[in-house]
């Protein structure tokens, strides 16, 4: 994978583990900055376009949840999320907030770097042509999703999505009306190899639900199929 023009910022308040995962990334082939807090991280993206954030939760000032509800409205501006704190609620709430990703500290860097890779790979995907057969235009509804501009439209009116959303939402709309079940949609979204139990999915359905369905808690496209997966329905 190609890596020499993808920049990588790193938020976080802990100087050593900054030093060593901006040695360690650079090594690997990518661009990497590394600041400790929010205002530094704003004054940085105003200047730098970046294709990744890691971000600590656990920061002085601003923590990382309300930094990383911002970051969700940056369209097209990936990010995961580290943190020491490793309970499955916090897993889950670092992904309802739009997270791609999530990595409990202390971690080891081949898994953060297996999860940049995994992360930035969908992304270039998604930005790339469509494969042969396959529309540029993908409708549903009222919706349209425009593969080639990574962008959600409702009635001309536009719907940020972030990367995993994106990716999840296409991979229902390529599948319509066929029941996929959670592995499926793991090995097509994340790339890599997975824990048992991870819930991922279903905060990135439940995510995507809040934005396209008129009553998230019955909803009339992405339906739940109970002990199958889920289904799309285009009808």
């Amino acid at each position: 994978m190609t890596t020499a023009h993808q920049r990588l910022l790193i938020v976080d308040d802990e100087l050593k583990l900054r030093e060593l995962l901006k040695s360690y990334l650079s090594k690997q082939g990518y661009i990497v900055d590394a600041v400790e807090d929010g205002v530094s991280m704003d004054l940085y993206l105003a200047e730098n376009e970046v294709d990744l954030v890691i971000l600590d939760l656990m920061l002085p000032g601003e923590d990382g949840l309300s930094i990383g509800r911002r970051l969700q409205q940056q369209q097209n501006l990936a990010f995961i999320i580290l943190s020491a704190r490793g309970e499955e609620l916090d897993k889950i709430v670092g992904l309802e907030m739009g997270a791609d990703d999530y990595l409990s500290k202390p971690f080891n860097p081949r898994e953060l770097l297996a999860r940049i890779r995994s992360v930035l790979r969908r992304c270039v995907t998604d930005k790339q042509a469509p494969e042969e057969g396959l529309a540029n235009m993908l409708a549903f509804g009222p919706f349209h999703l425009d593969v080639d501009k990574h962008q959600l439209t409702r009635d001309d009116q536009s719907i940020s999505l972030t990367a995993s959303e994106f990716t999840l939402l296409k991979t229902f709309l390529q599948n319509p009306n066929r029941v996929m079940n959670r592995d499926a949609l793991l090995e097509k979204t994340k790339g890599y190899e997975h824990a048992p139990l991870d819930r991922s999915i279903d905060v990135c359905v439940g995510r995507l639900r809040r934005k396209i369905e008129d009553d998230p808690s019955e909803p009339i496209y992405l339906r739940t199929i109970w002990g199958s997966g889920y289904l799309f329905s285009v009808d």
